[in-house]
């Protein structure tokens, strides 16, 4: 199951919200239909080293193959699926240098999750971290009302051997109709590695947002530290409250599109759910498109026909994570994806924009 901290700090799209085993060329993987066990082979090999000389075979395979509990491993032990020297031991039996354990099986997998053939762009990809940017509309994975048609479900049709990680590896989420990046975990090593680093705060999120407020006005609030926690009467938000919990947003710059709205660049310090929104609305700067924080503050004075119409009409928060960096969890490398603001918000920063002079 996934840390319960881990799911508390998410961006919820709902407000109740060291060996790769797997050798499978999803190219010829054909997705079962719903309600079918989703068969995983694993086939891996693994050397003794000098340190590991003198540890129990079932010792050494629960360091080696992390995706899986020592008792199962054991199991495997016992039914010959995992073998020491090509021969079946018990698992008490010792391990010297060089030995070699050698596990094959196919797991069958069973999940109310299912995957769904649902094309995903993915901007970042290795043998252990994937990095995808979810379109506007997209829920992140099945809930309440949203059984079908998520991320996760997108993530078991194309990377299957990933059905046994939980959420299919997702480290985060980010809400329905906020656009942008989303990190995830290829293994169940690099899953809990990356969501250590989101608690640690290595994991360092950028958005881009367009809200109503001018820019001298914003520039006084680059460090918004408001708790947040459940409204009390209005359970599907959130709000700034003094028993909430620790929440910390930064404007990293302002830019002005006209005299009163601008693009802002936000970091995350923590990951509260709705947290860009809610600061914003605290401050009484609201992301253009928010129904649920924002309200008529969205509409400021001196607007055009044309931008009045833009703003009432914009569909959803106009909200986007372009940036992600993280340290890789097996190089140790630090890395950083950006993705560009998507067409609907480049459209509606144009129209703001438009015959304004910041002279």
């Amino acid at each position: 199951m996934l840390d319960e901290e881990m799911i508390e700090d998410y961006e919820a799209d709902e407000a109740d919200e060291g060996i790769d085993d797997s050798d499978d060329d999803d190219a010829d993987y054909e997705a079962p239909t719903i309600g079918q066990a989703v068969p995983v082979i694993i086939d891996a090999t693994y050397t003794v080293t000098e340190e590991e000389a003198g540890l129990r075979i079932d010792k050494l395979a629960s360091l080696v193959f992390t995706d899986f509990s020592r008792a199962q491993l054991q199991g495997w032990i016992s039914d010959g699926s995992l073998l020491y020297n090509d021969s079946v031991q018990k698992p008490k039996i010792r391990v010297k240098v060089g030995d070699v354990i050698h596990l094959s099986t196919t797991l069958q997998q069973h999940s109310e999750d299912q995957p769904e053939d649902i094309d995903i762009d993915v901007v970042y990809e290795d043998d252990d971290v994937l990095v995808i940017n979810k379109p506007v509309g997209m829920v992140v994975h099945p809930g309440a009302g949203n059984q079908t048609g998520t991320l996760v479900n997108a993530l078991l049709y194309h990377y299957p051997q990933q059905h046994h990680l939980p959420r299919a590896g997702l480290v985060h989420r980010i809400d329905k109709d906020t656009s942008g990046l989303l990190l995830i975990g290829k293994t169940k090593p690099a899953q809990m590695a990356l969501m250590d680093q989101l608690k640690d705060k290595s994991v360092y999120r950028h958005y881009q947002c367009v809200v109503a407020g001018d820019a001298a006005s914003l520039l006084r609030h680059r460090r918004i530290d408001a708790p947040i926690g459940r409204h009390r009467s209005q359970r599907t938000k959130m709000t700034v409250m003094t028993a909430g919990r620790e929440a910390v947003t930064h404007l990293l710059n302002v830019t002005a599109l006209n005299g009163n709205y601008c693009l802002l660049d936000v970091g995350l310090e923590t990951g509260r759910t709705h947290q860009i929104r809610v600061h914003l609305s605290h401050i009484t700067y609201p992301i253009v498109g928010d129904r649920v924080y924002g309200g008529r503050r969205q509409l400021r004075a001196g607007l055009t026909e044309a931008q009045r119409q833009a703003i009432s009409n914009f569909p959803r928060q106009a909200l986007h994570a372009y940036t992600l960096g993280f340290v890789h969890p097996t190089t140790g490398e630090d890395v950083e994806v950006t993705t560009p603001i998507p067409e609907d918000m480049q459209q509606l920063m144009a129209v703001l924009s438009d015959g304004y002079d910041e002279e």
